[in-house]
């Protein structure tokens, strides 16, 4: 099946989905989400991306459904779909009501799952890396519209992206107000050099991607030190390795961010190795 969807517990296809116009989300981008992937059919890391679907529904005053109730929803809809390997959306809005911005007009939030078919990224990103453009549009800062809710507005993200492929880029890599590296569209960022890994640091406006927080656990348990920190652009360009991590593209090596290649400009060792340990672990754990 291309694509199943769930919308408050009732499973339909694409065509007989029906989302209010008036609904919130699709009006104003008023909804959180979270992304998980299936390894040998089986959701990977479902708490952790549950856990932090609860954050950002707090930090936005959004409702959500019972949790055992969603899992329930998450495993049914994805044992419907019958893929072997499954991409899952998971997206709560803040329901109907009068068109207004008055967020406390809400009739009452509204859930969606979408499960599909999982898509490999091509083998010949991981084998010859990709190309990043550093936009001139900025990440959201914190104060503004903080980077670490999940949100389902992603104008941010997607201007970044828009600029990056017009230059002919795979992807944009974000900096802050003050020129710091923050993170790309859909991904975190980490850099290699001198035996170390770097990845900028939460507080300064990120999100805390599941797979950043795995990369850093398991990479801490193999002997390497990572630290989260400050990261300029300039240092991209004596680091060994750039590297983006996501729940999607797991660990996806960079070799050029714009004019300037990484190093020799091929994937390094350590991309290649940090994949392996989180399939590794992936596989460990759905076996579990």
């Amino acid at each position: 099946m291309p694509l199943l969807v769930n919308i408050d517990g009732t499973l339909c296809r694409p065509e007989e989905a029906v989302v209010s116009v008036l609904d919130r989300g699709f009006l104003y981008g008023d909804s959180v989400y979270e992304v998980i992937r299936t390894y040998k059919g089986k959701p990977f890391t479902l708490k952790e991306h549950l856990d932090r679907f609860e954050r950002s529904a707090a930090r936005l005053d959004i409702r959500l459904p019972d949790r055992d109730w969603l899992e329930k929803q998450i495993h049914s809809t994805i044992e419907a779909a019958g893929n072997d390997e499954s991409y899952c959306r998971i997206i709560v809005t803040r329901g109907g009501g009068p068109i207004t911005l008055d967020p406390t007009k809400s009739t009452g939030s509204l859930t969606v799952i979408l499960v599909k078919e999982y898509e490999h990224f091509p083998d010949w990103m991981y084998a010859a890396g990709i190309k990043v453009h550093i936009p001139m549009i900025r990440r959201n800062p914190p104060a503004a519209l903080d980077p670490a809710i999940k949100s389902g507005n992603y104008l941010n993200s997607i201007l970044a992206l828009l600029e990056a492929r017009r230059a002919g880029f795979d992807d944009a890599l974000m900096l802050d107000v003050l020129g710091r590296v923050t993170e790309a569209t859909s991904a975190n960022v980490f850099m290699y050099h001198q035996k170390k890994l770097y990845t900028p640091a939460l507080r300064i406006g990120i999100l805390e991607g599941v797979t950043r927080r795995l990369v850093i656990d398991l990479a801490s348990r193999h002997g390497f030190e990572v630290e989260e920190c400050d990261i300029f652009p300039e240092q991209f360009w004596t680091a060994r390795e750039v590297m983006l991590t996501s729940t999607l593209k797991e660990v996806m090596p960079v070799v050029q961010i714009g004019d300037a290649r990484v190093n020799t400009g091929k994937p390094g060792p350590m991309a290649k190795k940090l994949r392996e340990i989180i399939q590794a672990y992936a596989h460990q754990q759905v076996n579990a």
